[in-house]
């Protein structure tokens, strides 16, 4: 993306989701309002350790307009899940005190949250961590590094699961 209309997306929020919506194949302003709308609002916890990909994660969401929140581990996350209920949630696996498996697996006891899409994220792909990521309760397994696009596909098609639950 030429940086002069990324920038003119930062600044008017309201211009990526005209681009989005022509990407999209939707040119009527009925449509692009509808993409606007359909984003603002939407809360998207990020829970790792790493200040780069909590940073990442943070800046390629918010250029999607999502509003995001960060952690720097399942602790951390915990008050946070409780205070503002996102509506999707990352979490690493490899962290320090309370491990992204464990964090998962207290969210999804949780009958308040356990509707709540959890993703994992990893560096690791192998089909043990998948299963694990699954046993805790997982949603979906992103592997790192992973991509603007595929971060913003993840929430757009659990965001959308966790609105109608």
């Amino acid at each position: 993306m030429p940086a002069s209309r990324e920038n003119n997306e930062l600044r008017h929020p309201s211009a990526h989701a005209a681009v989005r919506a022509h990407e999209l194949g939707l040119d009527r302003k009925e449509d692009r309002r509808v993409i606007e709308q359909s984003q603002e609002g939407i809360k998207v916890l990020v829970i790792d350790d790493s200040n780069t990909i909590r940073r990442s994660a943070e800046m390629f969401l918010r250029q999607a307009g999502y509003e995001v929140l960060l952690a720097e581990d399942g602790f951390d996350a915990l008050a946070k899940i409780s205070d503002h209920r996102p509506r999707v949630i990352f979490v690493d696996i490899m962290m320090p005190r309370l491990d992204g498996y464990q964090t998962c697996a207290l969210i999804k006891q949780n009958p308040t949250f356990k509707a709540t899409p959890v993703i994992m994220l990893s560096s690791k792909d192998g089909v043990f961590d998948r299963a694990r990521g699954r046993l805790a309760g997982s949603d979906h397994y992103l592997t790192k590094p992973f991509t603007k696009e595929g971060l913003v596909q993840t929430v757009c098609e659990y965001a959308g699961a966790a609105a109608s639950t």
